[in-house]
C-alpha cells in the first residue's frame, strides 16, 4: 500500500489506516483533516495551516515526496524514514500511517494563589422527616416538603415532581431536600446531608484542569489537568474562531471536543475522589471568551475581527448538560459560568481577579496572565485597568523551530555562564525540546552572557569567543540561519537549538506584553517603581523565572520578590465561586470596577512596540 501522486478517476474513497485504526476518506483530503474527522488527534499547533510544523507521521511503505515545507521541518534520515507533515500530505491511495502519541496530560498548574472564604456554597441539602398524609392532612407532597423548607423558599421544576411522590413514599416520608440557589433540584431518599460536591474548571485554550470540591468542608478532593481536546484545530483562539468561519461544520465539532475534554475530567475527579457523578451538584468554569462560546455552542466569529463583540456578558442560567456534563453529574445540576469584560478579557480573568483580590488591596498591583492572548489588569481597590495585547503562541512552544508544549521532554530551566550551560528537563528525560518557561531562561541567559546584543542579534563568532569562550562554540548555523545549540545530538541540524528566528518570536511577545502594561501606567499617570507587585497568573506564570521576566523586559523593572508566580488563579477563583455565594456576587461586581483599554486602535501601539522589542541593557 503507497501513498502516490495519481489522478484520481472520479469519485474515490481512499482505505487508512492509522496505528491500526482504518478509516476511509474521500481522496485528495489531507492526513490531518482526515484524522481530524474521525477523532485521531494529531499534535498541531497552527490548526493544519502548515505554519506550525508540529503534525508529525509517518509512512514507512513507499512515503510520498516530501514537499518543501518537510524538508524543512525534518533532517534528510527523518525523510528517508519516511516521516512527513500531516498537514502537506494527501490521501491518493491505501496506506498505513504511524502517528506519535499526542501528550494529553502537559504540565500544568492546578492550583493558584487564592483567599480564605467564608464557606456558604449555592448547593444547600436538609434532612426532612415530613408527616404521611391522611384524610385530615391532604396536603400536596411538594407543600409537605416545601412547608419545612421555609428559610430556603426555593421553586420546584417539573422534572423533581415526576419522582417526587414515588421517593417520598418508598423512603418513609424521610428524605434529603437538595437546593441550589433557588430550586429544588431533587429529593433523595434517607439523609444524603454529608455528600455534596462541586467541580470547578479552568477551561484553557491548551489545558483544562477540573478540581473537585467538597461543599460541606470546601475542602479539595480531587483534581485532574489533561490537553484540550480542541489543539488539533490551532494552538490559539484565532485559528480557531476561523476554523469556524472556514468550515460551517467547525462550531459543532469544537463544541463537542470541548465538552468531551469536560466530561472526561468530571469523571476522573469523581474516580479519583470516590464520588458518584449524581452527587455533583453545580459546577463553576472559568474560561476565555472563545473557550467559553465554542463550549457552549455560540458562534465566536464576531469575536475574531472588528469591533470584536461579545454575545453576551452575563449568562442566563445554565444546566451542566449544557456543558455535555448530564451523564457526569447530576441531571439536574446548575453550572456557574464566569462572565466577561471583552472579548479578549474573558471569565478565566474576572475569577483570577477574584481569587487575587486585586480589588480589595490598597497596594497598585499588575495582574498579567502570559499565553498566546495576554490579559493585563493594573489596579487597587479603589480602581482597575485592564486591556489584551497579542503575544503570539511563542510561550506555547509554537512558532518556535525546536518548541514543545511543557510536557515530558520539555527543557523547562537553562542555566547558563560564561563557561558552562545547565538544563533541567520536565521527567529527568531525554531533551525533546524546549517549552516556553526554557525559552524565555535560554533567552535571558544568552542576553545576560552578552551573546546576544540588546537588539536581539547573535553576536559574531570572534567576539563570542572572547566573551563566553565555553559557550561560542555553540554559536552555529543551520542552513542559513544561525543558531545557538542547548543539546547536542549529533550534527547541529538534529540537536535542540535556539535559532535567531525563535529570539525574534520572543521578542515580539514580550513587546507586545510590555506595550500593554506601560500603556495601562500611563492611563494611570503611575511608573514602574508605583508597582509594589507582579502577579504571573497561568500555568506559563507559574513555571517562568521572575528574575528572568525582568531581564527581559516582560514585566516591570521591580526588584524580585515582588514578581510572584500566582499559579491557576482562574482555577481558585472557579472554586471560590462554588463555596461561597458572597465570592459570586463579588465576581459580578468585578464587571462594574474594571475600566477595559482597547490596544488595537490606539494611533502609538505600533511606535511602542517597536521602542519595547530591545532587550534592557544592565
Amino acid at each position: 500500500m503507497t501513498v502516490a501522486e495519481d489522478v484520481a478517476p472520479g469519485p474515490v474513497r481512499i482505505n487508512l489506516i492509522f496505528n491500526e485504526r482504518a478509516v476511509r476518506v474521500p481522496y485528495g483530503v489531507t492526513l490531518f483533516d482526515a484524522a481530524s474527522w474521525n477523532g485521531i488527534a494529531i499534535d498541531s499547533t497552527c490548526g493544519g495551516h502548515g505554519t506550525c510544523k508540529k503534525c508529525r507521521i509517518r509512512i514507512a511503505d513507499d512515503p510520498p515526496a516530501p514537499s518543501s515545507l518537510d524538508i524543512r521541518a525534518y533532517t534528510a534520515d527523518e525523510l528517508r524514514q519516511g516521516w512527513r507533515l500531516a498537514c502537506r500530505t494527501t490521501a491518493t491511495r491505501d496506506t498505513k500511517v504511524e502517528v506519535p502519541p499526542l501528550t494529553t496530560r502537559p504540565k500544568a498548574a492546578t492550583v493558584g494563589v487564592g483567599r480564605q472564604v467564608i464557606l456558604r456554597p449555592a448547593v444547600q441539602k436538609r434532612y426532612l422527616e415530613l408527616a404521611e398524609p391522611d384524610l385530615a392532612d391532604q396536603a400536596s407532597d411538594l407543600e409537605r416538603v416545601l412547608a419545612q423548607l421555609d428559610d430556603l423558599e426555593p421553586r420546584a421544576e417539573l422534572s423533581v415532581l415526576k419522582t417526587l411522590g414515588q421517593t417520598l413514599r418508598a423512603a418513609d416520608y424521610k428524605v434529603t431536600a437538595v437546593v441550589v440557589d433557588d430550586v429544588l433540584i431533587a429529593v433523595e431518599p434517607g439523609d444524603t446531608t454529608g455528600r455534596r460536591f462541586g467541580i470547578a474548571f479552568d477551561l484553557g485554550t491548551t489545558t483544562v484542569v477540573a478540581t473537585l470540591l467538597d461543599l460541606s468542608t470546601g475542602t479539595p478532593v480531587a483534581v485532574e489537568s489533561t490537553l484540550n481536546k480542541q489543539q488539533p484545530f490551532g494552538a490559539d483562539v484565532i485559528t480557531r474562531i476561523s476554523a469556524t468561519m472556514i468550515d460551517p461544520g467547525a462550531l459543532d465539532k469544537l463544541q463537542q471536543l470541548a465538552q468531551e475534554t469536560l466530561a472526561e475530567l468530571a469523571r476522573a475527579v469523581c474516580e479519583a475522589g470516590g464520588v458518584q457523578p449524581h452527587e455533583v451538584y453545580e459546577v463553576a468554569l472559568a474560561g476565555n471568551a472563545t473557550m467559553t462560546h465554542l463550549v457552549l455552542g455560540i458562534d465566536p466569529e464576531p469575536l475574531g475581527m472588528a469591533p470584536f463583540i461579545l454575545s453576551t456578558r452575563l449568562f442566563p442560567e445554565i444546566l451542566t448538560g449544557d456543558l455535555g456534563l448530564a451523564g457526569a453529574t447530576h441531571p439536574r445540576a446548575r453550572a456557574v459560568v464566569f462572565p466577561a469584560f471583552g472579548a479578549y478579557v474573558g471569565g478565566d480573568i474576572t475569577a483570577g481577579l477574584l481569587a487575587s483580590g486585586m480589588d480589595r488591596d490598597a497596594r497598585v498591583r499588575l495582574f498579567v496572565d502570559i499565553g498566546t492572548n495576554c490579559e493585563i489588569v493594573l489596579g487597587n481597590r479603589e480602581w482597575l485597568l485592564a486591556t489584551a495585547a497579542p503575544a503570539g503562541p511563542a510561550f506555547e512552544g509554537a512558532a518556535i523551530r525546536c518548541g514543545m508544549r511543557a510536557a515530558e521532554g520539555a527543557i523547562e530551566v537553562v542555566t547558563m555562564t560564561a563557561g558552562e550551560i545547565g538544563l533541567r528537563v520536565i521527567g529527568d528525560a531525554e531533551p525533546q525540546g524546549l517549552c516556553g518557561s526554557g525559552l524565555v531562561d535560554a533567552v535571558t541567559g544568552l542576553v545576560r552572557t552578552g551573546l546576544l546584543d540588546s537588539s536581539g542579534r547573535f553576536i559574531a563568532e570572534e567576539e563570542a569567543r572572547a566573551r563566553a569562550p565555553g559557550l561560542a562554540g555553540r554559536l552555529t548555523r543551520v542552513g542559513a540561519e544561525r543558531v545557538f545549540v542547548l543539546h547536542w545530538r549529533g550534527a547541529a541540524e538534529d540537536s535542540i537549538y535556539l535559532s535567531q528566528r525563535d529570539v525574534r518570536e520572543l521578542q515580539f511577545a514580550k513587546a507586545a506584553i510590555a506595550t500593554g502594561w506601560s500603556i495601562l501606567l500611563e492611563e494611570a499617570g503611575l511608573t514602574q517603581d508605583d508597582v509594589k507587585q507582579v502577579l504571573l497568573a497561568g500555568s506559563f506564570g507559574s513555571y517562568l523565572s521572575p528574575a528572568a521576566a525582568i531581564r527581559i523586559g516582560l514585566v516591570p523593572r521591580v526588584p524580585v520578590p515582588r514578581v510572584v508566580p500566582a499559579g491557576n488563579v482562574a482555577g481558585e477563583g472557579a472554586k471560590m465561586a462554588l463555596l461561597s455565594l458572597r465570592e459570586r456576587a463579588g465576581g459580578l461586581a468585578l464587571l462594574e470596577e474594571v475600566r477595559y483599554v482597547e490596544l488595537s486602535d490606539r494611533a502609538d501601539f505600533n511606535d511602542r512596540f517597536v521602542e519595547r522589542l530591545p532587550f534592557p541593557g544592565g
